[in-house]
């Protein structure tokens, strides 16, 4: 099955683009967050494409005046991984690993966007991320991570939001590999289905540097991947194997109150949380029905909207968020000022925190 892809250099077998290895649970993804220097504007969008099951699927989310709005698009990938639209939104890349531009067109949200991402460094290659269950290939994928600035505008019905590089940052993320995607196996392990993900993600924006740090950790607290990186914008940057993570977090919950995580003797990251969310099942995560790499005909669109002050924090659909977050940067006796977002899955038992069953909150 040949396609646009196959005139390009990047084939990674003998056989045609088309054709992404033998596991159904291929994937190949783009992420990209963006916020102003309040968060009190927030939108995300993600595209990810599903060889194996023959489908690609896309959403761009919205958080405006306590409301996320939510626009998911799904289609029939025919082979071709070279088209990045699904409905109304898209992505071009205009400059590989520097420049990329998302495109919302008119549709029953009433919402519209054009927004260009501009890096402000090399993007970061995380470690590997692989883990089984039992015997059971349950990940097995790369990410790269790269911080950046927001240009561009917004639509929302007749509120045009004017979206510029001084007042709006984010990060945007690539990853492909394998993790669970579309239908559930219906023979899961026989120790049954994953019951422990302890997850934490934090990329943070600095006038001058750029930072990121993330854990994920067995249900003993040991992790099984965990980094740091610090990037200075004059292109210097240092990578730290074993951050220590100090958790807080809100009585009666599993939301964090403060992370502090200690990435070198004089470099710490603190990152306190804002209590208005951004939930991760508008871009698909943990969603019901739309769900990544789910099949919903030949093409389909779906626009919905979470009333952010009176959403059940506690629904595990709602488990996977997105804090915005006001951060410092303790590096080498000096003390910086930044704005990121403290990426939360923390599920099942994880002994540092205190948890020891599926969703039972700190105390």
């Amino acid at each position: 099955m040949l396609s646009a892809g196959d005139d390009y250099p990047l084939h990674q077998t003998p056989e045609p683009i088309a054709y992404a290895g033998s596991d159904r649970n291929f994937y190949d993804r783009y992420f990209f967050n963006g916020y102003n220097a309040d968060g009190s504007v927030f939108f995300a969008a993600a595209m990810g494409f599903y060889p194996q099951l023959g489908i690609v699927d896309a959403a761009f989310c919205l958080t405006l005046d306590g409301i996320q709005h939510n626009l998911r698009a799904s289609r029939h990938l025919g082979g071709d991984r070279m088209q990045l639209s699904v409905g109304p939104i898209k992505i071009e890349i205009m400059e590989p690993l520097k420049n990329l531009r998302i495109t919302v067109l008119g549709n029953d949200s009433g919402i519209t966007a054009s927004l260009t991402f501009t890096a402000r460094h090399s993007p970061i290659e995380e470690p590997r991320f692989t883990r089984r269950n039992d015997t059971r290939m349950f990940m097995d994928y790369t990410r790269m991570t790269q911080n950046g600035v927001w240009s561009g505008e917004i639509v929302k019905d007749a509120q045009k939001i004017a979206v510029a590089p001084d007042g709006f940052m984010g990060t945007r993320d690539r990853s492909w590999g394998i993790r669970p995607i579309g239908t559930p196996d219906p023979q899961p392990p026989a120790s049954g289905n994953l019951s422990q993900f302890f997850w934490l993600w934090a990329p943070c924006n600095f006038a001058d540097y750029a930072c990121f740090a993330h854990t994920n950790d067995d249900g003993s607290g040991k992790p099984w991947n965990r980094r740091a990186v610090v990037y200075e914008l004059d292109g210097k940057h240092s990578e730290f194997e074993r951050p220590e993570f100090e958790l807080e977090y809100v009585g009666g919950s599993r939301r964090l109150r403060e992370a502090r995580i200690q990435l070198a003797e004089r470099t710490c990251l603190t990152l306190t949380p804002s209590p208005m969310n951004f939930y991760m099942n508008g871009l698909g995560y943990t969603h019901p029905v739309w769900g990544h790499g789910m099949d919903h005909g030949p093409e389909d669109f779906a626009y919905d909207w979470i009333d952010l002050a009176g959403i059940n924090d506690g629904d595990p659909s709602n488990m996977h968020i997105q804090a915005f977050s006001n951060a410092l940067l303790e590096v080498e006796g000096e003390t910086k000022k930044g704005t990121g977002v403290l990426e939360q899955l923390l599920i099942g038992p994880h002994a540092p925190s205190g948890f020891s069953d599926l969703l039972d909150p700190a105390s």
